[in-house]
């Protein structure tokens, strides 16, 4: 493996001398780079550094850098160095999955300190990998969670971090989003993968044998008991225990479950005698339990407790770019189980259903994957908006990005024909993608290296 290296790549000679200099002071290995190319040919799937780049440089910007970098690994850390005027720019960039930026002028010490952080933290996954590999385990995240968009980009970047962690999380989102195959990710990820993964649905559990469905009795703690049971809990010793939906788990019930998780350890119904419990725990809700604590549902202190780390899930309409690719994935999961031949659904077909909000999120849309490969005629595909501001202007917004997002699929990301076809000047629709913060480049087929240039936009 190569030693770390931090590539410095900013067309400012000045610039870029005094800030080599500065990281050199600080230990640091710089190599530094007037242009994006010779830093590009330096990254590879195991690059054990990180890059520095100016945002704003002749030919390849940082931002392109950034994603071609991240084409060839996900996960190592860009920093992006921004004029004033640049920091919306570089907050698009950190959600587009940039490790950190700092704005002009900064000092040397100051560009150090997060570089350090960021050498630390390639280190860290590297590790990570190379645990996993050892231990025979493989990273099958882009096929558990489909999706080029940013948000699952960074989903996926979040549970790769967290995974090999300890520390409980808290993961929410809507119905039918994928929050169990998130928690279940992060547990196959962990040094817990090969323990017990017990999933709990705290709304499915009866009301009057909860405590003892988690915590176990002892023979005689209430009629009926006739001998010793053992609980949930115990079942998931040195494993994950994920609690589903914890915002439906009653309040007497959450107080106990509050000192299992501060103290790990299990009082069984009927006994006084205490055992250690050595389990991490993921917890699920499909609504934000802030607004539950306020409305005197859920524990604040449970919350916080809970709330070690958290996920955010994000729902269809967030990510409709991300439909073609998922409802071809579905569909061939369908064709599969049902032992049929596989079919392929129209360019015009998943543009349409790219133009629905799909409220059942995943579920709803692995239900039409479903009927389609089945042969069932679909009259329509749902058009249920989402609750919206009400506001015409956000109606407006929402429905002129579906437009883009549209015509980008057909396209499979050409800026070309979108722009001609949409009556649109090249410059205006450049806009109007920074604006809904959409980039061509999720549209294009894997593997495509079209420019960010005229001639590339055909």
């Amino acid at each position: 493996m190569t030693p770390p290296v931090v590539l410095l790549v900013d067309d400012d000679e000045d610039l870029r001398n005094s800030t080599t200099q500065a990281l050199d002071l600080a230990g640091l290995q710089v190599d530094g780079f007037s242009r994006a190319e010779p830093a590009l040919d330096r990254i590879t799937a195991g690059f054990a550094g990180v890059v520095i780049s100016d945002i704003r440089m002749p030919g390849l910007d940082g931002l392109t850098l950034m994603n071609r970098i991240h084409d060839i690994d996900r996960d190592v850390p860009v920093i992006l160095i921004t004029g004033h005027g640049d920091v919306p720019l570089a907050v698009r960039a950190m959600r587009e999955g940039a490790h950190d930026f700092i704005e002009k002028p900064f000092s040397g010490a100051q560009l150090a300190s997060i570089a350090v952080r960021a050498l630390e933290f390639r280190q860290l996954v590297l590790e990570n990998r190379r645990l996993r590999a050892a231990a025979g385990q493989t990273d099958d995240l882009e096929m558990r969670l489909v999706g080029r968009s940013d948000r699952m980009i960074a989903l996926r970047r979040q549970i790769r971090t967290i995974g090999p962690s300890d520390a409980d999380v808290l993961i929410v989102g809507d119905t039918g989003t994928g929050k169990e195959i998130v928690a279940r990710a992060l547990h196959d990820l962990s040094p817990r993968a090969a323990r017990p993964f017990i999933a709990i649905t705290c709304s499915a559990l009866p009301d009057t044998l909860i405590e003892s469905e988690l915590f176990g009795h002892e023979a005689g703690a209430f009629p009926g008991a006739i001998r010793a049971r053992m609980g949930k809990f115990d079942h998931a010793r040195g494993g994950t225990i994920l609690l589903d939906d914890i915002g439906a788990m009653p309040m007497d019930v959450q107080g106990k479950l509050l000192r299992v998780i501060e103290e790990r350890v299990i009082t069984p119904l009927g006994s006084n005698a205490q055992h250690q419990l050595d389990a991490r725990f993921i917890a699920t809700s499909r609504v934000a339990l802030e607004a539950e604590v306020a409305a005197g549902r859920f524990r604040a202190d449970l919350l916080y407790r809970l709330n070690v780390v958290s996920l955010r899930v994000p729902p269809l309409s967030e990510r409709l770019e991300d439909v073609p690719q998922l409802f071809t994935r579905l569909l061939t999961e369908a064709c599969l189980r049902h032992r049929l031949p596989s079919r392929m659904a129209s360019p015009a077909f998943l543009a349409e259903l790219s133009r629905n909000d799909w409220p059942g999120n995943v579920r709803e849309l692995r239900n039409t994957a479903e009927r389609f490969a089945l042969g069932v005629q679909m009259a329509d595909t749902p058009t249920t908006p989402r609750e919206n501001s009400g506001k015409l202007a956000d109606m407006m917004a929402a429905h002129e990005r579906k437009l883009l997002v549209d015509a980008l699929i057909r396209h499979q990301g050409a800026l070309r024909p979108v722009y001609e076809g949409l009556g649109l000047s090249r410059k205006a629709l450049y806009d109007k993608l920074v604006r809904h913060g959409i980039d061509k480049g999720h549209f294009q087929p894997v593997g495509s290296d079209t420019a960010d240039t005229p001639q590339g936009d055909v």
